[in-house]
């Protein structure tokens, strides 16, 4: 299995502290996912967010309804978690968020690790057509929201 990896950041002009909380409520997920992916936060469990939560969501890639669900493996408030997937379109998806203290803000950072399905053959196109476009369109709206979100100019 071929493993990818996947690396965005922002400077946001907030303390960790301030910025965190955002990431913390499952649901806001929604605000900063492209509606393209017709994405929705269906059940969380337990309601409070922490190690061993399990998030269920739906969401259309490429026209076809998926379910995702994905377990918070790491809970290390206000300076990282890891989300996993535990059920959806990727053979592995190890998304690690950061909130770095960086000149009097918090650097967003996002590393995915994450490997397609296709065989070690066809996953390589796969990953180069279809997924890493995607993937890269998904956090270019991802940045672009959470700047409009918290202000940034």
């Amino acid at each position: 299995m071929k493993v990818c990896k996947l690396f965005s950041e922002l400077w946001l002009p907030l303390p960790p502290e301030d910025v965190f909380p955002f990431f913390a409520e499952a649901r806001n997920l929604e605000q900063i996912t492209p509606p393209w992916l017709s994405f929705y936060v269906l059940a969380q469990h337990p309601p409070e967010m922490g190690a061993g939560t399990v998030i269920d969501y739906r969401l259309r890639l490429h026209g076809i309804p998926l379910r995702w669900r994905s377990e918070i493996t790491v809970w290390e408030p206000p300076r990282r978690f890891v989300d996993v997937q535990r059920r959806g379109p990727y053979r592995l998806w190890e998304h690690e968020h950061l909130f770095l203290p960086k000149d009097g803000g918090t650097l967003v950072q996002d590393r995915v690790r994450y490997a397609v399905p296709g065989g070690s053959l066809l996953a390589p196109l796969v990953d180069r057509l279809l997924v890493r476009p995607d993937l890269e369109r998904i956090f270019a709206y991802r940045r672009q929201r959470l700047k409009e979100i918290f202000g940034v100019g």
